[in-house]
């Protein structure tokens, strides 16, 4: 028997050695359940006493043997194919790599991060809200009922006779007022659609910001204050403001909102078309029919609200006379930025 089990021992060996079949289907062969050490050691029982300890001993070393024969085999084939892998996959750190161009910011959205930045700084939210909207949202809820003159310059895109393209953000406004109680302090900026022609100061679809505080007390002392902080972050510190009456129907009183030329310092310029001053917004304080239709007591609060177009303020800043510029991604153009 013990010269069965070294044969065993130089079969496996040569076996193992020459690598004919796996090293799974090698095992199985000759360690396996039903393999060639497991059938000599079945016939063990027909030994004798004397012989059983030393055959046994044998047959453990030659599993043994096997064993790490098979292991250290296994090792020495992950390494050979990791060295293949490594030679057919070597890198020359030498060569130069690939110059990857970052773009910056598109002023529009430079722009509006800034805006966010300086609000937020103030105490702002910044809320959305979806940019097709019910009717009922983008006029009468702002107090601007079907017959109203001020929906003929908001005209729109229409998906039903209740379904549009929003003309404002001040919907997110209508929402948020619903939907929370004061104190109530949010921005939403985001794109708005209107049906006006193609041109150098107008588009179908541009970007607004606006903006609403609502809490106990709150008065027009208020509205120019933030203004004021605004656009001196935004424009420089010896940017001014000027109020000009007007009318909006979701807010009264209303006013028109101009900074002074940040280019002349108001003396008059080609930026400001020598005028001294620069439209930026509308503002006012909070129609009450407005805080009523959201639930919210106008004999209690308060508020004001102001909305600018992002584009205006793109182009107040870097002195850009055609708004198209901002969207035909002509990167000659974008590089300036």
């Amino acid at each position: 028997m013990k010269e069965i089990l070294e044969k065993i021992r130089a079969e496996a060996m040569e076996a193992i050695s020459s690598s004919a079949q796996s090293l799974e289907e090698i095992r199985i062969k000759y360690l396996g359940k039903k393999g060639e050490l497991t059938k000599v050691l079945r016939g063990m029982g027909a030994l004798s006493a004397e012989e059983r300890p030393v055959v046994g001993a044998l047959a453990n070393k030659v599993r043994e043997d096997v064993e790490r024969a098979i292991e250290k085999k296994s090792r020495e084939m992950k390494e050979a194919s990791r060295a293949l892998a490594l030679k057919a996959e070597k890198i020359d750190v030498t060569v130069p790599g690939e110059r990857f161009s970052v773009a910056p910011r598109h002023p529009l959205s430079a722009v509006q991060k800034q805006m966010e930045d300086i609000f937020i700084g103030m105490g702002f939210e910044i809320a959305e809200g979806p940019e097709v909207e019910k009717s009922y949202y983008n006029f009468e809820a702002l107090n601007t009922p079907e017959d109203h003159p001020a929906r003929d310059i908001q005209d729109t895109f229409y998906i039903t006779d209740d379904v549009l393209l929003r003309s404002q953000t001040s919907p997110v406004q209508i929402h948020v007022m619903e939907e929370k109680k004061p104190p109530i302090r949010v921005i939403s900026p985001g794109r708005v659609y209107r049906a006006d022609e193609v041109d150098a100061t107008h588009s179908p679809l541009f970007h607004q910001c606006e903006g609403i505080v609502v809490d106990k007390g709150i008065t027009m002392g208020d509205l120019k204050g933030t203004l004021e902080a605004f656009a001196k972050q935004m424009f420089g510190e010896g940017t001014r403001l000027r109020f000009r009456p007007h009318h909006f129907p979701f807010t009264e009183p209303s006013a028109e909102v101009d900074i002074s030329c940040f280019v002349c310092g108001g003396k008059g310029c080609r930026v400001c078309k020598g005028e001294g001053w620069i439209e930026i917004l509308g503002a006012g304080m909070v129609h009450p029919n407005v805080l009523r239709g959201c639930g919210i007591d106008p004999d209690v609060y308060s508020g004001f609200a102001f909305g600018m177009g992002i584009e205006r303020i793109v182009m107040a800043k870097y002195n850009i006379t055609d708004m198209r510029l901002l969207y035909e991604n002509d990167v000659r153009f974008l590089k300036q930025f």
